[in-house]
């Protein structure tokens, strides 16, 4: 009687570990959660549209500016000199063209006797030139990067669910971040989930799209699919800063384990 109580003890024993391995297992594998995450913000680089030198920098590494403050100045003086010779070519360039419409006014009221309709035509189009050449100069930026700005409201989370996960991930749930400097976690939702990642072996090539490593799971790879994530809300005292690692989990209604969904679905009804 005692060794069969010990093989029936053992047998049970077995298959709870064997019940909680295969519910650790498929929870592994199958919970929407993910440890490839990345915080993202938009940069903006800055780049000066005329060339000279640096004069004053008005910012430091790492500070906060808001629109309208100056960044940096650069050298006027050469520019104001550019400015002034343009305004006295423009007032020559004036003059001379009412000096030309006086003069083809005057001619115009002459006759044939004292000049000639060839000559009449002429100082109208030299008029007419001259009026065209108010146009002042054409302009070429220069485009040389000096600084980058990170825009303090794009803060946001770029997740990396595998395939096996995406069944459970819909635009609107509520995630969890945490972070992988500590501290409390900050809440979110899902934005957008990529409908595309590159195809390493499509020879038309990656097409613009998401060029993301696969998992290795076994003998087949699990492709992750990118997501973003809006940030909701922030807790006081925690820092956020682009490029920083995190683990991102979908919260929500929790998962039932498959023994208590064969039971319900035995015995419930």
């Amino acid at each position: 009687m005692k060794a069969l109580a010990r093989v029936v003890a053992t047998l049970l024993i077995v298959a709870a570990g064997g019940l909680g391995a295969y519910e650790l297992w498929n929870y592994y594998m199958l919970s929407p959660w993910t440890r490839d995450a990345r915080v993202r913000a938009d940069v903006v680089t800055i780049a000066p549209d005329v060339a000279g030198f640096v004069t004053d920098l008005r910012v430091r590494d790492n500070q906060a500016v808001h629109k309208g403050d100056i960044l940096f100045v650069v050298d006027q003086e050469r520019y104001k000199l550019a400015v002034a010779s343009a305004e006295a070519n423009v007032a020559a360039r004036h003059a001379e063209m009412l000096m030309r419409q006086s003069d083809a006014n005057r001619r115009k009221k002459l006759t044939n006797l004292a000049i000639s309709d060839e000559n009449k035509e002429d100082a109208q189009h030299v008029a007419a030139s001259a009026l065209a050449a108010l146009v002042v100069g054409q302009y070429a930026a220069v485009g040389t990067q000096l600084l980058a700005l990170i825009d303090s409201d794009s803060y946001r989370v770029e997740g990396y669910f595998e395939e096996t996960k995406t069944t459970n991930l819909k635009p609107g749930a509520r995630v969890e971040i945490h972070l992988m400097s500590g501290g409390p976690a900050l809440q979110g939702h899902i934005d957008g989930i990529s409908r595309g990642i590159t195809d390493r072996d499509n020879p038309n090539g990656p097409q613009l799209l998401a060029n993301v490593n696969p998992t290795f799971e076994w003998v087949r790879l699990a492709q992750r699919i990118p997501t973003r994530i809006h940030i909701d809300e922030v807790p006081d005292g925690v820092l956020v800063s682009s490029g920083m690692t995190c683990t991102v989990v979908v919260t929500g209604q929790s998962r039932e384990w498959w023994i208590a969904s064969v039971v319900k679905d035995r015995f419930g009804r």
